[in-house]
């Protein structure tokens, strides 16, 4: 069913790609009633945005997304690595990384882990968990315009297939309607950066034959250095199935039809060092790599998220990553301002705390796709490069400085040089293994998705009463659990783990999580006045004082 001009929505979300979905997810497991509208007939066909890093994951975990991810990419579960060769024939080869997790020291900071899951792979099981949650997602459905007041959002909707013209009225508008979002241009807003980096078309193709040149050489990507067909190859099953980005450079008068089949087996052949390789050609998209950073995130009720808000060069996938978690940080806030518990300038730390991770993200995959040599980069002088550290601390570690947390560092670095993850506020939680009242074992980062979270120890009931207490006053979702080994206690740490010390805390102390699983405040001994504490904590985290 068409809305009609009296229907209303929460939110309304435009795009439904990866992060337009994402939104829905979270917007849905937290109960708000929302609309998706995307122009396009269906989920991505594409095979791209396959790398999905641990936090991303973390986030599909705590949704009850992630099992269904994992058995999507089931086939490339034992992918690894990035190989640089000038062919696949030849001695002239390196590995760049070869393990994303050497010696599986991330299940110590991470009940999740890395996932390679294409976006055609990974849009459908999205679709289907938002739907199962009574989402109202259209496909074929485009904005016309949309113009806003004090009171809301009124949007003009347009079906594809009939082309009827509807309206509906949101309380607020998500864009996630890509790099050139028409959102963003509507309300005037600029985007710094260096702008574009480099362009490729991604070339889809079956060659048995390729499978048997590869061998065991199970490789997330390929970089193909052959001086006439340079590349990237990526495997889709490891099989006959497979990706190749070919460097296109429009700037030189080159264009997409200059990419006839011919070329591009010419060219995937050249590249791969097999000459007389069979190879069919199954499809085309061009893709353009860039460094970006919208000027701002939000005009009025209107906020932008993932490509809308920024680009980022491909190299450590972190582009759709920032944006699934742009949504993610999103969502519980407008769940908080739409249940009333938060006033409406708790959405101002949307800006506040996403634009400088973006901001530095970007650069460093810049810098990366430079460390790497990413087939089509050329870096410009003053551009970054050389060795960069490990990529954790970028897709796991970003902070905030300020925004929605309370008695955080100002000079907390938003992304740090090492990973630092010990419970200061601003920073993600840290993860530790617990058994529950019914020996369920989870991980503290279970416990962060739809309300706030209080872990107290030995003054525990304490801050039951003062968490009781914030729930009258301020009307907020506040669960309140004691950690310890205590008949009293709710949560028991796994092998005597010290909850409060992983937290940088005492067993007096206590430590409050926001919905998104970053620490928002912490006690660090005993406090006089638990209530009176959490009621200030509680007016400046909701805008409320």
């Amino acid at each position: 069913m068409q809305p009609t001009a009296e229907d209303h929505v929460p939110v309304l979300v435009v795009g439904g790609s990866l992060v337009g979905l994402s939104a829905s997810l979270f917007l849905g497991r937290l109960g708000v009633r929302h609309l998706l509208v995307e122009k396009h007939p269906d989920t991505s066909h594409h095979p791209r945005g396959r790398g999905n890093n641990v936090r991303t994951m973390e986030l599909y975990r705590v949704a009850g997304a992630e099992r269904r991810i994992r058995a999507a990419a089931s086939v490339l579960a034992d992918n690894h690595g990035i190989l640089q060769a000038r062919s696949l024939t030849g001695d002239d080869q390196e590995w760049l990384f070869k393990e994303i997790d050497p010696g599986g020291a991330l299940a110590r900071i991470s009940p999740s882990g890395w996932c390679l899951c294409s976006q055609n792979d990974l849009e459908p099981v999205l679709l289907r968990c938002t739907r199962e949650l009574g989402g109202d997602l259209r496909f074929s459905t485009e904005l016309v315009s949309f113009e806003q007041d004090a009171r809301g959002v009124r949007a003009l909707l347009e079906d594809r297939r009939t082309g009827e013209r509807s309206a509906v009225r949101a309380d607020y508008l998500v864009a996630a309607d890509g790099p050139r979002s028409p959102v963003r241009e509507r309300l005037g807003i600029g985007q710094a950066g260096p702008g574009d980096l480099f362009h490729n078309v991604s070339i889809t193709f079956r060659a048995p034959q390729l499978a048997e040149v590869v061998g065991e050489r199970r490789f997330i990507a390929c970089y193909l250095t052959h001086p006439e067909a340079d590349g990237a190859l990526l495997p889709v099953d490891n099989e006959q199935d497979w990706v190749f980005h070919a460097p296109w450079h429009p700037e030189q008068g080159e264009t997409l039809e200059d990419f006839t089949d011919e070329r591009c087996i010419g060219h995937i052949r050249r590249a791969t060092g097999v000459p007389d390789m069979a190879v069919e050609i199954t499809g085309k998209a061009p893709w353009h790599a860039a460094e970006r950073v919208a000027e701002r995130y939000a005009a009025g009720r209107v906020f932008l998220v993932g490509d809308a808000a920024h680009e980022m060069s491909p190299t450590g996938a972190f582009g759709s990553n920032t944006g699934i978690q742009d949504a993610h940080n999103l969502a519980w806030k407008l769940a908080a301002v739409l249940d009333g518990s938060a006033d409406p300038g708790l959405l101002a730390t949307y800006e506040a705390e996403r634009q400088p991770v973006a901001r530095e993200t970007s650069a460093r995959a810049s810098a990366r796709s430079a460390e790497h040599s990413h087939p089509g980069y050329v870096p410009g002088p003053g551009a970054g490069g050389g060795r960069q550290r490990g990529i954790l601390n970028v897709a796991l570690g970003y902070c905030y400085p300020s925004g929605a947390v309370v008695g955080a560092d100002p000079g907390l670095p938003v992304v740090p040089e090492q990973l630092r993850l010990t419970g200061e506020p601003g920073t993600r939680a840290p993860h530790m293994w617990l058994r529950d009242r019914d020996g369920q074992r989870r991980s503290t980062l279970d416990l962060y998705e739809t309300s706030f979270v209080l872990l107290s120890g030995s003054e525990g009931e304490m801050w039951r009463t003062a968490a009781k207490g914030a729930v009258q006053r301020f009307s907020v979702r506040l669960d309140c659990w004691l950690v310890g080994t205590g008949p009293d206690d709710d949560l028991v740490p796994e092998e005597g783990a010290d909850w409060a010390a992983r937290h940088g805390t005492t067993p007096e102390g206590a430590v409050l999580v926001r919905p998104d699983g970053y620490v928002a405040w912490r006690a660090e001994g005993r406090v006089i006045d638990p209530e009176a504490a959490l009621t200030e904590v509680f007016e400046a985290l909701l805008c409320r004082d």
